[in-house]
C-alpha cells in the first residue's frame, strides 16, 4: 500500500489558529492540576505527565494519554492526562468526568463510531527522529490501533493538541498506526491535505530514526570495530559495533549495530538470554560519543533516550566479567540410552534429554496443531553422536585441545584449533552399524526428498537458553552420497568457536554437551520465511503475536546486508467480525518490495494465527506455564513454494521481564 501523506515537514503550511477553527474548546473542569492539564506550555510539563512505554519499533518511548470530552458537540473539552497516575483513558474519565460510566458504556461512546461523545488518544515523543531539516524529534498523534478514526477525528484532536502543545506545534504528526488507519488515510488523504494535517507514516518514523534501543543495560568491555577481516575475534570482554547484522556472533559483553535491527534478530535474541545491552545506531563507529572511545575500556549504557559512555577501569572489567558468570559449573543431560532414529510421531517431549530440544519440540508442534502446517522426518539420538566420538577418540583430542596453554590464551589460536577439530569430525570414518541405520533413515524418505540436517543439542532451545545461532544446519543434496556427510557436519558445529565460546563463559561442560539431529525434507525456492512469538509484545492486556517476514529466503534473524523484513503486531480486534477477528498492524514493511505489497497475505495471517495460538496453549501446559503471563513460544515458519505454511520450530522465547 502507497501512503501519499499531506504536507511532509519539510513543507509545514503556517497552523491554523483556533479562531479559524469552526468549534472552540469548553472551559477546564475542576480537576487537580495533578491529575491533569489542558494546556503544555513546555516540554517539561509533557514529560511530567508522561510515561515509558514500549511501542512497536521502540523501546522506552515517552507516552502522554489525553480525553476529547463532549467531541460530539462543537465545544469538546481537552482534557492532557497524568499517565503516571492514570494509566487508562477509561480509568480517568470513571474518575473524573462520569462517575457511573461502565466500561461497556464508555467503549460504546469512544470506539468504532463515527459519532463519539469521547475521542481518546496518545502523543509519543520520537526524540531520535531527525527531521528532513537535520533537527531531532517528533510528536505522534496515535489512536488505538483498530479504531476506525475518521479525518473529522483527527483533524479536530490535531488541531486542538497543537494549539494547547505550543512547543510542539511544528513536530505535531498523525500517525495512522493499524493497517485498518493507514487504509482510511489513504482514502482521505486529499481532505488531510486540504484541512493541513500534518501525517507520517511508519516507514517514514523508523528510517528517518538515529537510535532505537533493543535492549536495555549496561555493560563493561574494550569497545571494538568488528570487520570481516578483523584476525582476533570478538570475546566476552568486548563490547562491538557492526556495521551490518552479523551472522557469526559470539558471546560478547554488549552489541551495537549500524544497521537496523528487530527484537526478533539473532543478535537481539542473544542480547536478550545473555543480558547484555543491544542497540542501533546509526553510522555508529563515526558518531559522538563512541568515536571518541574505539579501543578503550568502557562503561556503556544502553538507555531509552541514548547511548551513554564513559571510560572504565581494568578493575570494572574483571569485576564485571565475575558477575556476569556463573560460579559453578553445569553439565547438560544427556541419555545416551536412547538408541534407536525415532520418526517424529514417535518421539515425545519427555525425550529431550535424548534427542535435544529441537527435535522434541518439532515432535511436540505436530501434536499442538495439525500436523500438515509441520515437517514430518527422523531424530537421530545423542548416543550416535557420542558412539561416534568414543569411536575416534575425539573426546581425548578435545581434552588435550582445550589443555594446551597457546589454545587457553590466545582466541585467534582457540579459533584456528577448533576450525582443524571440526575438519577432522568431518573426515572421520562413521561406524557402520550407526552409518546402516543412518541410511536407511534416508531411504525411508520419499524417492526424490532433499533432506535437511538440523542441529538438535542438550544446549539449545530449553527455557532460559535458545542457543540461537550457535550451530549449524545443512540440506544433503542429491549427489553427496551418504547422509553421514551432512549428519557429521552438524555434529562438528558443537565445536564451532561461538559455541564453545559462550559454553566456556557460562562454564557449560563442552564433554557432557551433545549434538541430537533432527532431519527432515528440506525447503526451496519458499515464498516467504519468518519467525514469530506468540504474545503482544507491546500491549500486555490484549491477546496478541509478533511477526516479523520477509520474501523469498531472505535471513529474518541475520539478514545479509541492510534490508529490513515486514514487522507487524497481530491483535485481536475489539470490533471484529467471524471473518475478520484480529487486526494486522504494521510496524515496517520489507525494504524487499514495494509499499503497494505485503510479504505474507492477510488469509495466511489468519492460518498462522490460529497455530499460534494453538501452539501457545500446548506448550504452556507441557512446561507447566499456562497461567504465566510472561510465557511464549518462540516459532520460525515459511509459505513454501506451494503456498502452504509450514512452521519448522518452536522453542520457549528468552526474554527479559
Amino acid at each position: 500500500m502507497t501512503i501519499r501523506h499531506a504536507p511532509t515537514f519539510p513543507r509545514l503550511p503556517t497552523l491554523p489558529t483556533l479562531i479559524d477553527m469552526p468549534y472552540t474548546p469548553a472551559p477546564p473542569r475542576p480537576i487537580s492540576g495533578l491529575d491533569s492539564a489542558i494546556f503544555l506550555a513546555t516540554r517539561a510539563e509533557f514529560d511530567a505527565f508522561a510515561v515509558r512505554d514500549d511501542v512497536p519499533g521502540a523501546l522506552g518511548v515517552r507516552e502522554m494519554k489525553f480525553v476529547l470530552a463532549d467531541f460530539d458537540t462543537n465545544m469538546p473539552s481537552l482534557f492532557f492526562i497524568n499517565s503516571n497516575l492514570h494509566p487508562l483513558h477509561y480509568g480517568f474519565v470513571r474518575d473524573f468526568l462520569v462517575s457511573d460510566l461502565s466500561i461497556s458504556d464508555f467503549n460504546r461512546v469512544t470506539y468504532f463510531t463515527d459519532e463519539r461523545r469521547f475521542l481518546v488518544g496518545s502523543i509519543l515523543a520520537f526524540d531520535n527522529y531527525t527531521r528532513p531539516n537535520g533537527e531531532p524529534g517528533l510528536y505522534a498523534l496515535q489512536f488505538w490501533p483498530t479504531d476506525p478514526v475518521s479525518v473529522k477525528h483527527v483533524g479536530r484532536s490535531f488541531h486542538l493538541l497543537a494549539a494547547a502543545m505550543p512547543f510542539a506545534s511544528e513536530t505535531l504528526a498523525y500517525h495512522p498506526s493499524g493497517d485498518m488507519q493507514e487504509q482510511l488515510f489513504v482514502r482521505e488523504a486529499e481532505t488531510y491535505a486540504a484541512n493541513k494535517i500534518r501525517t507520517i507514516a511508519t516507514s517514514e518514523i523508523f528510517e528517518a530514526t538515529d537510535y532505537n534501543p533493543l535492549n536495555l543495560g549496561e555493560a563493561v568491555g574494550e569497545l571494538r570495530v568488528i570487520s570481516d577481516t578483523d584476525s582476533r575475534p570478538p570475546a566476552p570482554s568486548d563490547i562491538v559495533i557492526y556495521d551490518r547484522l552479523p551472522n557469526d556472533l559470539p558471546l560478547v559483553a554488549g552489541v551495537i549495530t549500524s544497521a537496523p535491527q528487530t527484537p526478533l534478530s539473532h543478535v537481539n535474541l542473544r542480547a536478550q538470554q545473555n543480558g547484555i545491552p543491544n542497540a542501533y545506531l546509526r553510522n555508529a563507529a563515526t558518531v559522538a560519543p563512541l568515536d571518541q572511545f574505539i579501543g578503550k575500556v568502557i562503561w556503556l549504557a544502553v538507555t531509552p533516550d541514548e547511548i551513554q559512555v564513559r571510560e572504565a577501569t581494568q578493575q570494572e572489567l574483571r569485576d564485571s566479567q565475575n558477575a556476569r558468570r556463573p560460579r559453578d559449573a553445569t553439565f547438560p543431560e544427556r541419555d545416551i540410552q536412547a538408541r534407536a532414529i525415532l520418526p517424529l510421531d514417535d518421539l515425545t517431549f519427555s525425550q529431550a534429554n535424548g534427542y535435544g530440544g529441537k527435535a522434541a519440540g518439532v515432535a511436540e508442534l505436530r501434536r499442538a496443531i495439525d500436523p500438515q502446517f509441520v515437517p514430518d522426518g527422523f531424530a537421530v539420538p545423542f548416543s550416535f553422536y557420542d558412539t561416534f566420538m568414543i569411536a575416534n577418540g575425539f573426546y581425548d583430542h578435545a581434552t588435550a585441545m582445550m589443555a594446551d596453554a597457546d589454545f587457553i590464551a590466545d582466541a585467534a589460536i582457540r579459533k584456528d584449533m577448533l576450525k582443524d577439530f571440526r575438519k577432522l569430525i568431518k573426515a572421520a570414518d562413521m561406524p557402520t552399524p550407526m552409518a546402516d541405520m543412518l541410511d536407511a533413515m534416508h531411504r525411508a524418505f520419499p524417492e526424490g526428498t532433499t533432506p535437511r540436517c538440523r542441529s538438535s543439542a542438550n544446549a539449545e532451545d530449553r527455557i532460559g537458553f535458545t542457543g540461537a545461532g550457535l550451530y549449524d544446519s545443512y540440506t544433503h543434496r542429491a549427489g553427496e552420497g551418504h547422509i553421514q556427510k551432512s549428519i557429521k557436519q552438524v555434529w562438528a558445529s558443537l565445536w564451532n568457536f561461538r559455541a564453545f565460546e559462550e559454553r566456556a563463559f557460562y562454564r557449560i561442560d563442552h564433554l557432557t554437551s551433545a549434538m541430537g539431529v533432527l532431519v527432515h525434507p528440506n525447503f526451496d525456492d519458499e515464498r516467504v520465511n519468518g519467525v514469530a512469538i506468540t504474545r503482544n509484545l507491546y500491549f500486555d492486556t490484549f491477546d496478541g503475536y509478533y511477526v516479523n517476514a520477509q520474501i523469498g529466503e531472505d535471513l529474518i534473524t541475520n539478514p545479509t546486508g541492510a534490508e529490513t523484513a515486514e514487522e507487524l503486531l497481530i491483535m485481536k480486534d475489539l470490533n471484529g467480525t467471524p471473518d475478520r477477528p484480529y487486526e494486522m498492524i504494521y510496524i515496517r514493511r520489507s525494504s524487499l518490495i514495494g509499499d503497494d505489497s505485503r510479504v505474507i497475505q492477510p488469509d495466511d495471517l489468519l492460518v498462522l494465527t490460529e497455530q499460534m495460538r494453538l501452539i501457545q496453549t500446548h506448550f504452556g501446559a507441557l512446561y507447566g506455564r499456562s497461567t504465566d503471563a510472561t510465557f511464549a513460544m518462540d516459532i520460525e515458519f515459511k509459505i513454501d513454494r506451494d503456498g502452504d505454511l509450514v512452521i519448522k520450530q518452536a522453542r520457549p522465547w528468552v526474554h527479559d521481564e
